[in-house]
């Protein structure tokens, strides 16, 4: 195109208005091409003049930056954005004549948080420097591909050492355990007997009571650190366990219904109000109760541990294209944005008592039914984790059909 347009400029004397006419045609429907390929590309860009005003930006630019309207090769490109953090760090790379790739910038669209990448690069045409291309990526989905994918080879690191903490750890704790029992009934026989000596002879100087309760009072303390130990390395084990899921096509609704009543007492004890917001029709889907119990009852369990003065813990389902999608919402503290990345990760805990294996759990368990996982928090609002399940491709077919309104007359033809 611009070889043409450079003959045509060269030959422009000689041409008729029909041929002005029609190269002005032409050049406006590659111009219009051009555009319309831009617009089409899920990458933001945005080209500048070498004064550093906004020449073009894309539609995905538009979209990522929240771009409402410009004035083309009028204003400068950092005053169109309303994104303080980036239109600053745009302003100091032009006005410094920097290079940036790739710097990251948490910016709202649409009412939602997205990762942005940008990077600033210059726009050379014929060896000369005219201006600017500035790239802009949501790489959103990406980072969280990495997330997971750091999070599975955790896990995998993990199953090795899963065999040798069964055997030196829990089977010593076992052990321990039964001796403290039969240490505490010892115990309890020779209190029994001092009781019987000091009542025949009569002797009120003799007082074993204080003594062994002592005693009993610190076996009991060994006995629950014992507990305690176990149930750690029970989270471990399960968590790097091979999981033998037992899917079962059931309602999803009536399970978290039945789940939130086994709850309810311990949610009003802690000053809980909890909301469902269950979707009508919604399809049956595979899962396995025991592991989805576990899985939801942590997640429920989190958010009453984040409302200790009380608050309200709302769960949801709702229907997408595909997939039914689960909502467990609180009004906590919440979890700074830093530490969203690594939630899901073995041993990350913002408990101070934590294993920080109770999201890694859970993270399994909906992996295991072939579903995802995500959270998003603001310190001091609350925290929503998502869960979203497949739908069979018999309850999708079955979805279609309904949704299509079709009926059929007695004959069995479609009306």
């Amino acid at each position: 195109m611009r070889q043409f347009v450079k003959r045509a400029l060269q030959k422009l004397d000689e041409f008729d208005k029909d041929r002005i006419h029609n190269f002005i045609l032409t050049a406006s429907r590659e111009i219009d091409r051009f555009e319309t390929v831009l617009d089409s590309l899920p990458r933001g860009i945005l080209v500048c003049d070498s004064s550093h005003r906004l020449i073009k930006a894309n539609k995905a630019a538009r979209r990522f930056l929240s771009i409402v309207s410009y004035e083309q090769a009028r204003e400068f490109v950092w005053s169109v954005i309303p994104d303080g953090l980036i239109a600053d760090f745009l302003s100091h790379t032009l006005l410094t004549a920097d290079k940036a790739e790739e710097r990251e910038f948490y910016a709202d669209i649409n009412g939602t948080q997205r990762l942005l990448s940008v990077s600033v690069m210059p726009l050379v045409q014929e060896r000369q420097v005219s201006g600017t291309l500035i790239l802009v990526d949501d790489i959103t989905e990406r980072r969280g591909r990495e997330a997971r994918m750091r999070r599975m080879e955790n896990l995998a690191s993990l199953t090795t050492l899963a065999a040798g903490v069964a055997h030196e750890i829990k089977n010593p704790l076992a052990s321990l355990s039964i001796h403290v029992q039969l240490i505490q009934k010892a115990m309890k026989a020779q209190e029994k007997i001092c009781l019987d000596l000091r009542q025949q002879a009569k002797n009120s100087e003799c007082e074993p009571d204080r003594h062994f309760d002592q005693i009993d009072k610190y076996l009991g303390v060994v006995n629950e650190e014992v507990e305690r130990l176990n149930g750690i390395v029970m989270d471990f084990l399960f968590a790097v366990r091979p999981m033998n899921a037992e899917l079962v096509r059931g309602n999803i609704n009536a399970f978290i219904a039945e789940l939130a009543e086994f709850v309810s007492f311990e949610l009003k004890d802690a000053r809980i109000e909890c909301t469902l917001n269950l979707a009508d029709d919604v399809p049956l889907v595979s899962f396995d109760e025991r592991l989805m119990k576990q899985a939801l009852l942590n997640l429920i369990k989190n958010a009453i541990a984040a409302m200790s003065g009380g608050g309200k813990l709302t769960i949801s389902t709702e229907v997408l294209e595909g997939e039914v999608q689960i909502s467990i919402a609180d009004t906590g503290i919440g979890i700074a944005e830093e530490k969203l990345a690594k939630i899901f990760e073995p041993y990350y805990t913002t408990k101070e008592t934590g294993t920080g294996l109770g999201l890694t759990m859970v993270f399994k368990v909906i992996k295991e039914h072939q579903g995802e996982i995500s959270v998003s928090s603001r310190e001091g609002e609350g925290s929503v984790f998502v869960i979203t399940l497949p739908i069979p491709q018999t309850e999708r077919r079955l979805i279609t059909y309904a949704v299509s309104g079709e009926t059929e007359d007695s004959g069995g033809n479609v009306l």
